[in-house]
């Protein structure tokens, strides 16, 4: 009779322990292909377990793809050739900068796994009921934990709870109130912001003004406020952050990072329709590179998106559970 890799002192569900067991064995091909499984009376005898426990985990094990049952015959295994690794990707939203994480994750993991893609739009409410639906159905669960406001972070968090630990990815963002060990590959904003600046310390020096265009209704991190506040006051500079940049005047001697392309047209508009010279007189920083901003010459702040998707997925694949800062770096071009 199949042997469970089952620990009844274990804290895990005792059908999560089932799962994990039959999975393992199917990848190992322990157990092969068309092989009949014991029957849920046969396991609950063996094991001492409950069989509303047992057709718990064959349940899920076959909305997963691994086994397949036969009326009056019994549970039978699907064979490992079919059964990729399942993953659930939960993004925030879908700009181009998260095509490249999607795409580049995608190419690391090749045929070793099927990924789905969902997007919770900061929405703690919407990420409940993406989790509520899809809890137990897949290997892997990738999250974006972008939510705001506070409030709604409070609430994604106890709906992360509900994902086991060793199946949770978190990207792009870190979560310090998530205290379990999980793999984790983020961008640390504050830090990333203040030096980025510093960095190009050197060409900011022909400017006495800083300006953040930071919309309030944007959802980006405010941690990029406190790095950008940071730099300033560490290094005596005098500083503003704007909504936008639809009514800002162009002054000689100030240097705007811009967080939206919106803004970054508007100043760059303003700044041909004056006498002002961009690099020398009128100094922006944008986040995030594109081929736009490499023709228009603008000098770039951004992380390595395809990095970012590149090592979840190796990480994943070694079934690490570790932190990694993802890079960030700087582009000097003639804005600055």
């Amino acid at each position: 009779m199949y042997k469970l890799q089952f620990n009844p002192s274990d804290k895990t569900p005792k059908y999560k322990q089932i799962v994990q067991s039959i999975i393992v064995d199917i990848e190992r091909t322990v157990l092969k292909k068309d092989e009949q499984l014991p029957s849920i009376s046969e396991l609950s005898e063996e094991y001492y377990l409950a069989r509303d426990t047992v057709e718990k985990a064959y349940r899920e094990l076959k909305e997963r793809g691994y086994i397949s049952s036969v009326q009056g015959k019994g549970f039978y295994v699907n064979g490992n050739d079919h059964n990729k690794m399942r993953i659930l990707l939960v993004f925030n939203k879908l700009s181009s900068y998260k095509k490249l994480i999607y795409y580049a994750f995608l190419k690391v993991l090749g045929n070793k796994a099927s990924v789905d893609l969902q997007i919770h739009h900061y929405d703690s409410r919407i990420f409940a009921e993406i989790i509520a639906n899809n809890v137990g159905k897949y290997n892997y669960y990738v999250i974006m934990p972008h939510f705001f406001p506070e409030t709604e972070k409070v609430s994604a968090l106890k709906t992360l709870e509900k994902i086991p630990s060793e199946e949770l990815i978190l990207l792009d963002k870190d979560l310090p109130e998530y205290t379990k060990p999980c793999l984790s590959v983020y961008q640390d904003f504050e830090k990333d912001i203040f030096d980025a600046l510093e960095e190009l310390r050197d060409l900011l020096e022909k400017y006495s003004r800083m300006v953040l265009v930071f919309p309030s209704d944007g959802n980006y991190p405010n941690e990029i406020v406190r790095g950008f506040r940071q730099f300033c006051v560490n290094f005596g500079r005098e500083f503003l952050i704007k909504e936008n940049a639809i009514d800002e005047a162009l002054h000689t001697g100030t240097a705007y990072l811009v967080v939206e392309e919106t803004d970054l047209a508007e100043l760059v508009k303003k700044t041909r329709q004056s006498e002002l010279k961009l690099g020398q007189d009128i100094g922006i920083i944008s986040f995030n590179e594109t081929t736009l901003k490499e023709l228009l010459e603008i000098t770039v702040i951004t992380t390595d998106f395809e990095t970012m998707g590149r090592t979840a997925a190796a990480l994943l694949l070694d079934k690490k559970q570790i932190k990694v800062k993802n890079p960030f770096y700087t582009i000097r071009r003639k804005s600055l």
